[in-house]
């Protein structure tokens, strides 16, 4: 699910979506890593999604 996500964020992007479209998309992504780190487990996928976490947060910063 997660590399479907950026599929489609990318996909989004790539057509000229909006700002709050992507912002969305993103939230969604960090929503599914999230899911994704806890089934997993392991210090690999938790330093993905707060990396993840951190991204989105500087990024709505900038907007």
């Amino acid at each position: 699910m997660v590399l479907e996500r950026l599929a489609r964020i990318e996909a989004l992007d790539g057509a000229g979506a909006s700002t709050a479209e992507l912002v969305e998309e993103l939230r969604a992504l960090l929503a599914e890593a999230e899911a994704w780190s806890r089934r997993e487990g392991g210090e690999a996928g938790a330093r993905a999604v707060d990396d993840l976490r951190h991204a989105l947060a500087r990024d709505m910063i900038a907007m």
